[in-house]
């Protein structure tokens, strides 16, 4: 481990205190039967349950009625204070003042308005610069609270005191945060370690103010139509996320499954867990040593490049996304540090969620239709992916689609991964509103999660765009992944009413390669079988007509320069010398070109094709792909030599027919 006392002064920013889980991790349980409950402690539900956490309000409807209180009046007299400065014009002069003020508000609300706080703090975009330092203080700089609990909640996890069990702890928390703190220790064994500890009360607070907002959810929902989307599982899914942050034996078996599916990319560095030193309420964990992404300054001092390092961050969501499934919902400065042997540490495996096959292949297949700018299929998309019920009439809304991204995209042929992604969002969203949308719960996780990212990106580079690195990626996936959906999203890409688009497959190429997991071989091997497969049929008579007419033009050009040189040499009398430019075929110079892209792409070798030769020769479609061929060839020089001797007049066009002896003899008859 990387321990260096040169940038040990950054030590406080390392560990927030969030946890969370993924549903997929625990074993299912029964449903809970709502229960009535005294008191609402650390274990009295282990798993979300809202409607045992409604009973158990119920019967308290003053501490509800003066929860909302607390929370409507902070939030409205800030608005206010808001709207006088800009009616008296001090909006500039008081900016710092509402900085603290929200930050402090926030901070008093509790864990969840603390979370929302942290995703502001991430957005430069919306934010003003005094905001963001102030809501920057919320990843890891909360109050703590006092070390008697939290040894006392040690000793009750891990069974004996801290002195005991580790042979040094941090006097004081070395970072704070809205689940917990974070305490610097050694192991008797000699690692250093981070030891996160619960804060007390935490399962009251949090009940609390999830049953306020989802009661509030559900008065909107009822009394306002236009209201869409599901704001009550919205918030369910939330709150199940929150849940599960509070147990921590969860959190480390969420940290070893990211490790196991993303810690052997290049520059992730996921950190291990110590599992005798772990509890539901307590996780030890080892110590990482690092700098936030957004301190430019102190990543540049240690010589490292801070937007190659989002563009790890960026490559490693797509994984977690489009892949996997497996992602982290929370990606926060104060949750990926830049390490100072250049490698991107990921830490709180809190906000886990899951994205199932069917969402991921559908995503996917939403950016090819865009690619292609089908928005038809893109319409068809966004009910498959759940925004959109299967009865809506897609008529009025695809119209609106198709403007949105027409006016972002520009002129045909604009790459995808030049469009400007907070744009295009933004005009969606009100596309969405305009039209009966619903947000899927697990896509809101997944919009917070980018959205989070994107703003760490701004923060670094201004002019970073997210989909230009993540486009190659998408590229490889077509390219590579033998799934049926994505075999059928490349041929819609590739193929257009019969026709081969060469553009595209070159471009997919271009981004592909510069993906650093892109296996050529790979590539080779799913085109070889897919092209002398059934499906690949049409692809077969279209390469053999481009090898016919490039194989004929070439063999007509030789002929044309040898006889003009005997006829030359011999002394005869020449009216014309033939063009010593031989043209390809448009198709034959579309391989070509996708050939020099093969060849400039990392780790090809011609070398690889050799051992599949005899495979792909002793192929019967590779025998009917000859045929074809000497078939096609042999029409051609037939037709050309009978206009060259005989008919001399006749059009090119006639004698390149599929059946050249036919027009040939209409045109004889018509003679």
């Amino acid at each position: 481990m990387n321990t260096t006392s040169s940038i040990q002064s950054d030590a406080p920013s390392n560990y927030p205190a969030e946890t969370a889980v993924t549903t997929e991790l625990v074993k299912e349980e029964e449903v809970v039967t709502p229960r009535r409950v005294k008191e609402v402690t650390d274990d009295t539900w282990l798993k979300y349950d809202p409607i045992a956490v409604a009973e158990y309000y119920s019967s308290q409807p003053l501490k509800v009625f003066f929860r909302f209180i607390s929370i409507f009046f902070p939030i409205v007299n800030f608005a206010l204070g808001l709207w006088l400065d800009k009616k008296t014009n001090r909006t500039n002069k008081n900016r710092n003042k509402r900085a603290v003020q929200i930050r402090k508000m926030l901070t008093k609300l509790g864990p969840a308005y603390i979370k929302i706080g942290q995703a502001l703090s991430t957005r430069p975009d919306l934010v003003p610069p005094q905001f963001l330092e102030e809501l920057a203080q919320l990843q890891d700089n909360i109050p703590a609270f006092s070390n008697e609990i939290a040894y006392q909640f040690i000793e009750e996890e891990l069974g004996d005191r801290p002195e005991v069990i580790y042979a040094e702890i941090s006097d004081l928390p070395i970072a704070a945060a809205s689940l917990g703190q974070v305490y610097k220790g050694k192991l008797w064994s000699g690692e250093t370690v981070a030891i996160k500890v619960q804060r007390p009360g935490l399962a009251e607070s949090i009940t609390l103010d999830l049953h306020v907002v989802r009661t509030l959810c559900i008065w909107a929902q009822t009394n306002f139509k236009q209201i869409r989307s599901n704001l009550i599982s919205i918030v369910d899914e939330f709150a199940e996320r929150i849940f599960e942050e509070m147990d921590y034996e969860n959190e480390g078996r969420n940290a070893e499954k990211f490790a196991e599916l993303y810690g052997s990319m290049q520059d992730i560095y996921v950190p291990g867990i110590y599992w005798q030193y772990t509890g539901r309420r307590v996780l030890t964990m080892e110590w990482i040593t690092g700098t936030k992404l957004t301190n430019l300054e102190a990543v540049a001092a240690q010589g490292l490049n801070a937007t190659y390092l989002v563009e790890v961050g960026v490559q490693c969501s797509l994984r977690q996304l489009l892949e996997h499934g497996f992602f982290h919902a929370d990606p926060h400065p104060g949750n990926l540090l830049a390490m100072p042997d250049g490698k991107l540490a990921y830490l709180d495996f809190g906000m886990m969620s899951q994205v199932k096959p069917y969402q991921r292949y559908g995503l996917v297949e939403a950016i090819v239709h865009l690619v292609n700018r089908d928005f038809d299929g893109l319409g068809r998309d966004f009910v498959k992916l759940e925004f959109l019920t299967a009865d809506t009439d897609l008529a009025p809304i695809i119209p609106a689609i198709s403007d949105v991204f027409n006016s972002s995209l520009g002129v045909a042929g604009t790459n995808i991964a030049d469009m400007d992604f907070k744009k295009v969002t933004d005009r969606l969203s009100g596309v969405m509103y305009d039209f009966p949308f619903q947000v899927p719960a697990y896509y809101a996780l997944i919009l917070r999660s980018l959205a989070t990212l994107e703003g760490i990106a701004i923060s670094v580079d201004p002019d970073f765009k997210v989909l230009a690195k993540a486009y190659p990626y998408v590229a490889k996936r077509l390219l590579t992944d033998p799934a049926p959906d994505l075999r059928n999203s490349l041929k819609e890409l590739l193929f257009k009413d019969g026709s081969f688009r060469w553009n595209r497959l070159e471009n997919l190429l271009s981004n592909a390669r510069s993906s650093d997991e892109y296996d050529l071989n790979q590539v080779i091997d799913q085109s070889l079988d897919f092209i002398l497969s059934d499906r690949g049929t049409f692809i077969r008579d279209y390469l053999a007509d481009e090898i016919v007419s490039g194989l004929d033009n070439f063999g007509h050009n030789t002929l044309q320069s040898v006889t003009y040189a005997i006829q030359k040499g011999m002394g005869m009398k020449v009216e014309k010398a033939p063009s010593n430019t031989q043209q390809l075929s448009d198709g034959l110079q579309n391989i070509q070109r996708i050939w020099g892209i093969l060849q400039q792409t990392k780790g090809f070798d011609p070398s690889i094709v050799l051992p599949r030769i005899p495979q792909i020769l002793m192929h019967s479609e590779t025998q009917s792909f000859g045929q074809k061929i000497a078939s096609g060839l042999t029409q051609r020089m037939a037709a050309r030599l009978i206009r060259e001797v005989l008919l001399q007049d006749v059009p090119e066009d006639i004698l390149v027919t599929d059946k050249p002896q036919l027009a040939l003899a209409d045109r004889v008859r018509s003679k």
